[in-house]
């Protein structure tokens, strides 16, 4: 079977120029399938202050109300996704910019949460696996936005790690997948103030420890909760690094691996 990496980019990486495209140079050079996911919380969250939208965050998810949902859809899908697609391209790397209402790359459902009203937040129901595949075998790199649709015309905000794990479960079925989540900082840490004190690996009852003890919170949740899930459902490796360290990230040579007991 062949293999698949299936990477998310996001922190301050995605807010600076010249990391990111480092990064998009050291992307483009992978061998082989490879997909593309990636975030711009920061610089959406910027432009809701210019605008005076006020921005609302329950556990690191973004409360998506009509004006929010607007914005990230043009931070997302527009001038992010485009710009990386642009400098792959520049980088030799055929890519495809998407968000999920395109082909129906990502089918979700607005969020019925029972005490928190998450607005146009979306959770996903169902990827479109042979289309990614036919895609894939043609050549091109997707470089998927976090916004995905009902089928019914409503565009939904969804978790950009939850998307990363959810095509790398949905594409285990014919690749064996690398799920990477790439940001600022070495990996996990027990300080979040100290980069040298990267945890290497992280099993489900550590995990639940480091929650309790309040080492691990906010945005990091989601992440590590969506490395589980993949890892029970087929994908092959969980890694979350830095992304100036990708080689060796795909290596497995730096960065904090999630492991099942």
């Amino acid at each position: 079977m062949e293999t698949l990496v299936v990477i998310k980019i996001g922190g301050n990486i995605i807010d600076d120029e010249s990391k990111l495209s480092s990064f998009l140079q050291e992307f483009a050079s992978i061998p082989g399938r490879k997909i593309l996911v990636h975030g711009g919380g920061k610089l959406a969250t910027r432009l809701a202050e210019q605008l005076g939208v006020e921005q609302q965050m329950i556990d690191g998810r973004r409360i998506t109300d009509e004006h929010t949902l607007r914005i990230v859809t043009m931070v997302y899908a527009g001038f992010v996704n485009k710009n990386i697609v642009a400098s792959l391209q520049s980088f030799g790397c055929n890519a495809i910019g998407l968000s999920g209402a395109d082909g129906n790359v990502i089918l979700a459902h607005k969020r019925n949460h029972p005490s928190i009203d998450f607005g146009f937040a979306g959770d996903i129901d169902q990827i479109n696996v042979p289309l990614i595949k036919n895609w894939l075998d043609g050549g091109l790199t997707l470089v998927i936005a976090p916004i995905t649709h009902d089928k019914k015309g409503q565009l939904l905000n969804t978790n950009a790690d939850t998307i990363a794990q959810e095509i790398a479960r949905a594409m285990s079925s014919e690749f064996e997948v690398n799920l990477i989540y790439s940001f600022e900082k070495k990996g996990v840490l027990l300080d979040a103030t100290d980069e040298s004190t990267v945890i290497a690996d992280i099993r489900p009852s550590y995990y639940e420890q480091l929650k309790a003890e309040k080492k691990i919170f906010a945005g990091m949740i989601p992440k590590i909760d969506n490395a589980f899930v993949a890892l029970k459902s087929g994908v092959r490796q969980v890694t979350i690094g830095k992304a100036e360290d990708l080689r060796e990230l795909i290596n497995h040579r730096t960065g904090t691996r999630i492991t099942n007991d």
